[in-house]
């Protein structure tokens, strides 16, 4: 058991280049993913929500209740920020319909899972985050569906019902049944152990979906890929940005400012993978743009928190020099 403690916690901190590593396989050996797909990519999906339900207890939900003001801000950036600047960048960038909604599909989805662990990094606020995308997971039933009708609607047909079902189905039950046994079964040395390694579960199952998007749509990439990665490239990037300027137009601490920042531009792209595949399947290069942003918002990502670790390490470093010198 330690040593798949150990295994999740390395897997866990390498996540982009192992969902990098599973994308070139898929490419060059799709039959390998070929399996990834309809009810196996929900069910994979489904189990990678289940593992962050495991890691929610009532004091998540406490804090939802304590910091209403934080919480509302978060939430409130990311369903406007993201979403909107996804609907601009396609039309600035005069995206064909299909991978339009690929990136509009990201935007409107909650934040991402892996954020949590890229505050830690950069020692952001946690508790905040864990706030955050519960929050925005919570939401997502409603808020995605009306979000893409609303905004891509006007190019294709949106289902918004069924996308309802699905993101009840795949997000809201895992999330509650993975809250339940945490519940009752929380303060038990094995439950603990199962919960440090799910992280390492939740990053395969990651790497699954994206493996089968590219194993069905690889062949697609070079016909459409530049586009799609310079619009995933501005979204994410411009998403970090703007959220960053929220917190800090809001008068948040540092620590929250990184924390906002992060769960702004770090969508839950899995999800978006999901839903794509299943309600879009006749439009592939939405599935395939929201496969590039599942993988790169896990590289952004990680950059993004090691660049902010690195300046708190030279901030640190400076610290003696500048007491010396004013001695």
């Amino acid at each position: 058991m330690e040593m798949l403690k150990k295994m999740s916690h390395t897997l866990a901190s390498h996540t982009a280049p192992f969902v990098i590593a599973t994308a070139v396989v898929a490419f060059f050996a799709p039959s390998l993913f070929g399996w990834v797909k309809g009810t196996n990519q929900i069910a994979i999906l489904f189990v990678i929500m289940f593992s962050m339900g495991l890691t929610l207890t009532t004091e998540d939900f406490k804090l939802l209740a304590k910091r209403p003001l934080d919480i509302f801000i978060g939430a409130a950036a990311q369903y406007t920020i993201m979403p909107l600047l996804a609907y601009t960048l396609s039309k600035v960038f005069q995206l064909p319909d299909e991978i339009a909604v690929g990136l509009i599909l990201v935007g409107c989805c909650p934040g991402g899972i892996s954020s949590n662990i890229m505050s830690f990094l950069c020692r952001g606020d946690v508790p905040f985050s864990v706030g955050m995308t519960t929050a925005s997971t919570l939401l997502a039933p409603i808020m995605t569906p009306m979000l893409v009708l609303l905004l891509a609607g006007e190019r294709i047909e949106v289902p918004a019902a069924g996308m309802f079902l699905s993101i009840v189905e795949s997000v809201i039950l895992p999330v509650f049944v993975g809250f339940l046994l945490n519940y009752f079964y929380g303060k038990k040395e094995g439950f603990k152990d199962v919960q440090q390694v799910m992280p390492a579960i939740a990053v395969i199952g990651l790497a699954l979906i994206v493996g089968g998007v590219i194993s069905l749509q690889g062949a697609n990439f070079f016909t459409a890929g530049v586009v799609i990665f310079l619009a995933v490239l501005a979204h994410n990037s411009l998403g970090y940005l703007l959220g960053y300027t929220v917190g800090r137009l809001t008068g948040m601490s540092t620590a929250k400012k990184r924390t906002i920042s992060i769960e702004v531009g770090m969508q839950n792209a899995g999800l978006a993978t999901g839903l794509a595949m299943a309600h879009f399947a006749i439009y592939p290069h939405a599935a395939l743009a929201a496969a590039v942003s599942c993988a790169w918002h896990s590289i952004s990502g990680t950059l993004l928190a090691g660049w902010f670790a690195k300046r708190d390490e030279k901030a640190e470093q400076a610290m003696p020099e500048a007491s010396v010198s004013l001695q």
